[in-house]
């Protein structure tokens, strides 16, 4: 047997089926290449489970609030100014200011507690005038008013021309519970537009009276009263105290002065009714509104009204002291005149009347008053004012200008007379 051809045939047998190997490997990469050159990324599909839309719409409505709650709360009083700058408008330097307003509960229901306390005391007044026409003919005349009560046994305070200064026919006093009584004028001057009245009544609901000598400007004032008539009758406004010692022109030379300026509406028929504190106590009485302007209301100060509504309930009625005088305010005189006083302000004395308080103290006919117990006198209005303080018995002493020079006399006052 020939080896060497057997070894030969089988080293050729193996060489073919190593090709037949490496024939059969390079048409598998034939037919396969384009798979993997373009072969796509692997993708894999889940089925995934979404939650209701409402749960979703209810998610961003909590998530709102909350971020609400932290823009408008915690950043402004947690955050800014400590952890994170405050925010600046364009062109505004410098952190800003923090400013907190803080209001008590019961700030709010001081209005409503005023009201409810006051109320019971404060009354309309109707009025009846007898007056003469452009023909002379008698007409009766009707006005309205408002009052309050002082004094539980019928005595009420208004405005003197609530009552057309005294000369009314008839005074009708309406009441809380809707009782309407006939009421006499006891008491009433022009010059500080007060009157007292008096009703035939008993346990009447009484107003405090307060302190208008402690008034400061800038506090709560509530004003009660009959604006525009009986229709909107115990109408409850509210303000503050605006300015404080006003004066309001009469005439050219006669005036209302030391009154209460308050931003409170007050309109015609609130006159004579009460202007109140935060306490619900009196401070005023409602007097007048300068109609050119809003917001423009005045009140005579309780303490030139408190003399005359104490001597009332102590005693059942009022003494007026009086001087003995006839006056005219100092610029008046110098306008009419034009002479030189040794002044500008004050009352000059026109006439002394024989027999009176002053005549007695040696004051002339001349003279001119420009201090009362120590209290400057500047018209006629502060001295009347003025006097209402005193009682028959009492003696002060009046400081005059008399020829240029200051004299002081000791003046011991009377009653007026009743004709005075």
């Amino acid at each position: 047997m020939d080896f060497h051809n057997r070894d030969h045939q089988q080293s050729e047998f193996e060489k073919r089926i190593e090709e037949q190997g490496q024939i059969s490997q390079r048409q598998e990469e034939q037919q396969s290449s384009a798979y993997y050159v373009n072969r796509p990324n692997p993708t894999y599909y889940y089925k995934q489970k979404r939650p209701p839309y409402f749960l979703m719409i209810l998610l961003a409505l909590i998530s709102a609030m909350i971020g609400s709650v932290i823009g408008a709360y915690v950043a402004p009083n947690y955050l800014y100014g400590r952890y994170i700058p405050y925010p600046q408008a364009p062109g505004i330097q410098g952190a800003p200011q923090r400013v907190e307003i803080v209001t008590r509960g019961e700030e709010l229901t001081v209005i409503p507690a005023v009201a409810k306390k006051a109320l019971p005391s404060v009354v309309g007044i109707t009025t009846v005038t007898l007056e003469r026409d452009i023909f002379s003919r008698t007409r009766r005349g009707q006005g309205v008013g408002t009052g309050v009560i002082v004094d539980s046994r019928g005595y009420i305070l208004t405005n003197s021309h609530v009552v057309n200064d005294g000369r009314s026919e008839e005074v009708m006093v309406l009441f809380y519970d809707g009782e309407n009584l006939k009421a006499d004028v006891l008491w009433n001057d022009p010059m500080l537009d007060l009157a007292v009245l008096k009703v035939a009544a008993q346990n009447l609901p009484v107003a405090d009276l307060g302190d208008s000598d402690k008034l400061t400007v800038g506090e709560i004032a509530v004003a009660i009263g009959n604006p525009l008539g009986l229709t909107f009758e115990r109408t409850v406004t509210a303000g503050i105290i605006s300015g404080l010692e006003r004066s309001i022109p009469l005439t050219q030379f006669e005036s209302i002065e030391g009154l209460i300026q308050t931003d409170a509406s007050i309109n015609p028929g609130n006159s004579g009714g009460p202007l109140l504190n935060a306490e619900g106590a009196v401070i005023g009485i409602n007097t007048a509104k300068i109609q050119t302007g809003e917001g423009l209301g005045f009140a005579i100060p309780i303490n030139t009204a408190r003399p005359i509504v104490d001597e009332f309930i102590e005693r059942g009625e009022f003494t007026k002291v009086y001087l003995g005088i006839r006056g005219i305010n100092v610029q008046q005189y110098i306008q009419s005149y034009g002479d030189q006083l040794g002044t500008k302000q004050g009352v000059y004395v026109h006439q002394v009347t024989p027999e009176t308080p002053v005549a007695r103290a040696g004051m002339q006919d001349g003279d001119v008053i420009v201090k009362i117990a120590g209290q400057k006198i500047d018209t006629m209005g502060q001295l009347v004012r003025q006097m209402y303080k005193y009682r028959p018995g009492d003696s002060v002493k009046i400081e005059i200008i008399r020829a240029g020079e200051p004299v002081t006399l000791d003046v011991l006052l009377e009653a007026a007379p009743r004709s005075e």
